[in-house]
């Protein structure tokens, strides 16, 4: 069964930065898409960055030039480096994955079949 860990949230203050992390289990990058959404309090869950297996990357709005999503298809981890943050950033980020490249194309929420259980980043003025 495939297992997608995260880790690496927390509290920073605003214009600072965090690094996530997600362990991947029993999944290969050979093919499809993986990303990281995340879902603030009282809003719908919301796509930040998404990678395909060609390493084509594409962000929200919100996060170009401050979020890079990466990964090391060696440690099967995927990363989200997160710069500048804001307080509008603040919110719970889930790493996602599927088998289709497609997922990436798309980038809705039913699109991606594998989830970690999330892991919360508070930013504070």
């Amino acid at each position: 069964q495939v297992q997608l860990v995260e880790s690496g949230g927390g509290s920073v203050q605003a214009g600072g930065s965090l690094r996530l992390s997600c362990v991947v289990s029993r999944y290969t990058y050979s093919s499809g898409c993986m990303g990281w959404f995340r879902q603030a309090p009282g809003k719908e869950h919301e796509v930040v960055a998404v990678i395909d297996s060609a390493a084509s990357t594409n962000y929200a709005d919100s996060v170009k030039g401050r979020f890079t999503i990466s990964q090391d298809n060696a440690k099967n981890i995927l990363d989200l480096q997160m710069n500048s943050l804001k307080i509008e950033d603040t919110a719970m980020y889930y790493c996602a994955a599927d088998a289709r490249r497609s997922a990436c194309l798309y980038r809705r929420r039913s699109d991606f079949y594998y989830w970690g259980q999330g892991t919360q980043v508070t930013v504070s003025s």
